[in-house]
């Protein structure tokens, strides 16, 4: 008996590391940088609930949290990124990095007609008016940060010293447009070799859009960022819409990390008040299958490898994902990309359950 367990570990182990090659070996928690267009309690603010949830129990090691406008305008998501490590107990261990308010190239004209054509979709920050000062932004149910500052170093510029002193170990959570990211291998080139890996929530490959009918948000808000980063010569894996259309929130979810009257914390509180008036059939869950499938690719029940590229015109087309199985597209991918299509949702939700009903703050350990 005892035998067929070890064997059973150390398939599950070679597993682990062959579907994802995220291994970090002798057992250190992995190194990452999550790069978000974060908000309180949605997509963005549960994945860094769950993250430093992860980080207490010595799972995986949270370096810096950057972001960029995507969901919402950069000033408002700063405030909300900067509440959230206060609320968690982190703000001394994990620093909030400012970065990038625009994609890298943007028609302003073209993103209103698109806005106008496509009247159910979602275009993020484009859709509301950009705050101009702290006196325009919305604090969360629980208030603003009272103690909690930015860091001093912007986003791309974190990235590039995080990268350099941490050579080959740092994997990038990118769930929001990576503007950020294209910005600091833009600056230094030389890092690309020394990414580890990156692991994209955006993209569509065969199904609609989520912002104009052929693209989904994260990808359309910054094109042009993605198509560079696809360039490059390095791992990147990606959980796109096809996957998270399977994940749903549905009334049960949502009630056992809302209404558990035994598991009662600000963040289920939030949670309640920030995701209630988006239940529905529409309903379902994105940036948290991200570091779900980081540290269990088991997770992941069905993928594709495939060369990737993306429309980067302005226009009805912008956003659109193209992939091929079979030979390299021109101007996309030098290598073949992962894309999870299927999710276990049982196992998943019952670590997303977990993760956001954990009492709050937590205590974080020395790495």
């Amino acid at each position: 008996m005892k035998k067929t367990v070890i064997s059973l570990i150390l398939l599950s182990t070679a597993l682990l590391a062959a579907c994802a090659g995220n291994d970090e070996g002798g057992g250190a928690a992995p190194k990452i940088i999550i790069d978000s267009d974060f908000n309180t309690m949605g997509d963005d603010g549960q994945l860094f609930v769950m993250a430093t949830q992860l980080m207490a129990q010595g799972k995986v090691n949270v370096l810096g949290l950057t972001v960029e406008s995507g969901n919402g305008w950069l000033l408002q998501e700063q405030s909300d990124a900067l509440k959230a490590a206060e609320r968690m107990g982190v703000a001394s261990q994990i620093g909030v990095y400012s970065g990038a308010n625009y994609a890298l190239a943007y028609d302003a004209a073209s993103i209103q007609a698109q806005i106008a054509a496509n009247p159910n979709g979602w275009f993020g920050s484009w859709m509301f008016p950009q705050p101009q000062s702290p006196a325009d932004l919305i604090a969360p149910p629980d208030g603003f940060a009272t103690s909690n500052t930015l860091r001093s170093q912007n986003a791309s510029d974190f990235m590039i010293a995080a990268i350099k002193a941490h050579p080959h170990e740092v994997t990038i959570l990118e769930v929001g447009p990576p503007t950020n990211l294209a910005i600091a291998l833009r600056k230094a080139p030389e890092i690309a070799p020394l990414i580890k890996a990156i692991v994209y929530m955006g993209g569509n490959i065969n199904v609609p859009g989520n912002a104009n009918a052929v693209a989904e948000m994260n990808w359309w808000f910054d094109p042009v960022a993605v198509s560079e980063i696809l360039r490059l010569d390095i791992p990147q894996s990606v959980i796109p819409l096809d996957v998270t259309d399977t994940v749903p929130l549905d009334q049960a979810t949502f009630d056992a990390i809302a209404h558990n009257p035994a598991k009662q914390t600000v963040v289920t509180q939030i949670y309640d008040t920030e995701n209630a008036q988006f239940l529905g059939p529409d309903a379902h869950i994105f940036d948290t299958l991200t570091i779900a499938w980081l540290l269990d690719p088991t997770l992941a029940t069905q993928t594709t490898d495939a060369w990737l590229s993306i429309n980067t015109t302005p226009g009805e087309q912008q956003g659109q994902v193209t992939a091929s199985t079979t030979a390299p597209i021109a101007g996309g991918s030098v290598r073949k990309i992962r894309y999870v299509s299927q999710f276990d949702n049982t196992r998943f939700l019952a670590q997303y359950i977990d993760l956001l009903t954990r009492p709050v703050p937590v205590t974080l350990p020395a790495f």
